[in-house]
């Protein structure tokens, strides 16, 4: 009887306990997290790029839409003209494609969203191409709102795009759990997805805007993205993602690793492939794939072409193809966007079509803007013969 009262004892003494101090909803989220994966190593990531094609694609939005809101958003997800523009792409040996998502619209409408990514995914697929997707932007409009998009400013490059996370979620911490769920949720549904080939983690995070909006720009930006840009690599990690991570340098001196920023430092440092941004001439496109081979891991070009730059397809490609650097020229079809027109359009008058286009591949009608590119694309890929003389 009395070893009964004690095991009684013990039984309600353990029970009262587990009443009396209950798990908080963030120590079972905790005990619930799963451990990051490590950043791949360097054999992991050269395995991983050996298994790919030479990769060349843009950086994509369709004709129809001015920002990623309305590619995205259910009542602008134009499926007709993303399979025709695709088709496009993949007509001349485009394997690839650089897609943004936006972080407001997993809190619009989490369910929607991943649904249309699975569509446009199915629709890529048909059309050869495989995407990488990026999570956010720190460039261009820092008030992103969901709904109805803005009109193009005639002649205006970019006049719509839109940062994301936007300057209100980034300078308030407590808006960053939505900012969790959204890359978390994203990953958990298509972290082992064969149809994505990676993750941009952060476009240009340190980019202040230049004379577009940097009069309302945070002064301080890069003090609030640097913490967090670190964040969203762990975040990302966490659902342990086949395809690797990313974050591309795109402007600095990167002679060296001492001679890199702190933010850039962390973008190579937590990247599983080193990925970087060049609108310069050849000579110094080339130059930059010099200084990131220190790193000994792939190599991917994620924006170039800008023609009066001297940042052309037949100066880049095929240093690139030499170099086996991944391309992905700024823009495939000319539309809302507007990125015919160059940066300096925010501040230079335009009031037609340049005679030079800064951005873009093709014509709305499918044609292409300069047939010698599309040509030398097709060949430089194996789609096209090349062309006797």
């Amino acid at each position: 009887m009395k070893k009964f009262s004690v095991l009684l004892f013990s039984l309600c003494y353990v029970f009262l306990q587990s009443c009396s101090s209950p798990r908080s909803e963030g120590e079972t989220a905790a005990a619930e997290e799963v451990k990051p994966r490590e950043i791949w190593s360097k054999e992991q990531a050269n395995k991983w790029y050996a298994g790919q094609e030479w990769l060349v694609g843009s950086n994509f939005i369709p004709s129809t839409a001015i920002n990623q809101l309305e590619m995205w958003q259910a009542a602008t997800f134009d499926t007709t003209t993303i399979n025709r523009e695709l088709g496009l792409a993949q007509s001349i040996g485009m394997n690839t494609a650089r897609v943004y998502l936006h972080d407001l619209l997993w809190e619009q409408d989490s369910t929607g969203f991943l649904k249309r990514m699975d569509t446009f995914l199915n629709i890529a697929q048909r059309n050869g191409i495989k995407p990488m997707f990026v999570f956010f932007d720190s460039c261009w409009d820092p008030f992103p709102k969901v709904g109805t998009q803005r009109a193009p400013k005639p002649h205006v490059h970019n006049s719509g795009w839109v940062q994301s996370p936007g300057q209100n979620a980034l300078k308030d911490s407590t808006q960053y759990p939505r900012l969790e769920r959204y890359v978390k949720g994203v990953l958990k549904r298509f972290a082992h997805d064969g149809r994505i080939l990676a993750w941009d983690v952060w476009n240009e995070p340190d980019n202040m805007t230049g004379p577009s909006y940097q009069k309302v720009e945070l002064p301080n930006k890069v003090d609030y993205v640097l913490p967090l840009l670190e964040k969203t690599f762990t975040w990302a990690r966490s659902a342990n993602p086949a395809q690797p991570l990313t974050s591309g340098v795109w402007v600095g001196d990167w002679s060296s690793h001492e001679a890199m920023k702190p933010i850039e430092r962390l973008q190579v440092e937590q990247s599983d492939v080193i990925s970087f941004h060049n609108y310069d001439k050849p000579e110094e496109f080339e130059k930059r794939i010099t200084w990131l081979k220190r790193y000994d891991r792939p190599i991917l070009c994620t924006e170039y072409m800008a023609r009066p730059n001297g940042s052309t397809f037949q100066g880049f490609l095929p240093l690139a193809k030499q170099h086996n650097v991944a391309m992905y020229n700024w823009g495939l079809v000319d539309g809302k966007t507007q990125t015919k027109y160059a940066w300096d359009s925010w501040e230079k008058q335009y009031t037609a079509e340049p005679k030079e286009w800064f951005h873009d591949v093709f014509r709305k009608d499918g044609t292409p803007y300069r047939e010698e590119e599309t040509e030398l694309i097709g060949e430089l890929t194996g789609a096209l013969q090349p062309v006797a003389n």
